[in-house]
């Protein structure tokens, strides 16, 4: 099965770049997801087994729940440590910028990787990409950043030098921006490349298990009240939505991604296309998080952009509202009212 992507001469421009480059620093979206630190860390295996030294840095705090996987002990916060991540950026040979599409997708992050002279490859899923750099791998038809990694690295000739745990973290994205094979992912290339990465000696269901089964009681208790308390639910539309404030993540001891995959859930409800969740943010005032889900031609990509500021794709996307939990129910329900 033929999973290569690049034309001859990308693909030697970047391995031109890699070989040229000593010093590599890896950065990813805030609020880094499976797919994000998957591929930041499982590109972070790879260069070093060439040699190179690598920094991998992330805007912010990743979800508890993702804390188990290889390596995150050695990624560096730019919320925490701005001014080591910037000189470190300042070495920098090369930077790669993955799983974003414009520099405001890194927040604060974004002053160190505009202040660095190191070149930039950018290899991404989103459509959009809107980053300066010397090379884009930009193909948002993939179901995720780390399933266009892997087809990268094959193609570089890179698979033997794929450790179980480089193997790991692809394959952990995979299953996290896809809910577990549960959308945008039919094309058998995929399961091909699930194939390989089972070569590896990984263990899917243990990695399925650390990422689904690894939460909090109060996780599973916030699931179940905002559920009964806080859904709204329009048969007419086949569409849902449900609201997160700073009460509810006080009362439930809210930690980093206890939010995490709450969106779906909705769509369980027979018959429904669109679930939307309204999350206000920890520390900012007037500030909603915003996450679509749907199935079948319900275009989340298209809501997200009209309606919320955002974008992202087909079946799954975000944004943000600068407005009041109530004015963000207005616009949720203006949302669901033009389906």
């Amino acid at each position: 099965m033929n999973i290569n992507l690049l034309d001859e001469q990308r693909l030697d421009a970047l391995r031109q770049l890699i070989n040229d480059a000593e010093h590599i620093a890896i950065c990813c979206h805030q609020n880094p997801d499976g797919d994000a630190l998957g591929a930041s860390l499982g590109m972070a295996d790879y260069l070093r087994s060439l040699g190179k030294i690598v920094l991998v840095a992330v805007p912010n705090m990743f979800p508890d729940f993702l804390r188990w996987m290889p390596g995150t002990e050695r990624i560096m916060r730019y919320d925490k440590y701005p001014s080591v991540i910037k000189e470190q950026f300042e070495q920098a040979d090369l930077i790669f910028c993955l799983d974003f599409n414009t520099l405001d997708r890194i927040d604060r992050l974004a002053e160190a990787v505009s202040a660095s002279k190191a070149k930039r490859v950018m290899i991404d899923h989103h459509p959009g990409p809107n980053v300066e750099t010397a090379l884009t791998i930009s193909f948002p038809e993939m179901s995720s950043t780390c399933e266009l990694l892997f087809r990268v690295l094959w193609q570089l000739g890179g698979f033997p030098q794929i450790t179980k745990q480089c193997a790991t973290h692809l394959y952990c994205g995979m299953m996290t921006d896809t809910g577990g094979f549960t959308y945008n992912s039919s094309n058998p290339e995929i399961f091909f490349i699930i194939s390989q990465l089972l070569t590896k000696g990984i263990n899917k269901d243990k990695i399925y298990r650390n990422v689904y089964n690894n939460y909090s009681e109060s996780r599973l208790r916030l699931m179940g009240y905002v559920m009964y308390e806080k859904l709204r639910y329009f048969p007419i539309k086949h569409a849902a939505y449900f609201t997160i404030n700073r009460a509810d993540f006080h009362r439930f001891h809210f930690m980093k991604g206890d939010a995490e995959g709450l969106v779906n859930i909705p769509l369980q409800i027979k018959g429904t296309v669109l679930s939307i969740s309204l999350r206000e943010d920890t520390e900012k005032d007037n500030f909603i998080w915003v996450s679509l889900r749907s199935v079948d031609n319900v275009n989340c990509t298209e809501i997200a952009q009209r309606f919320f500021n955002g974008g992202g794709h087909m079946n799954a996307s975000g944004g943000k509202l600068f407005c009041s939990m109530e004015e963000a129910e207005k616009i949720v329900r203006e949302a669901i009212a033009s389906l």
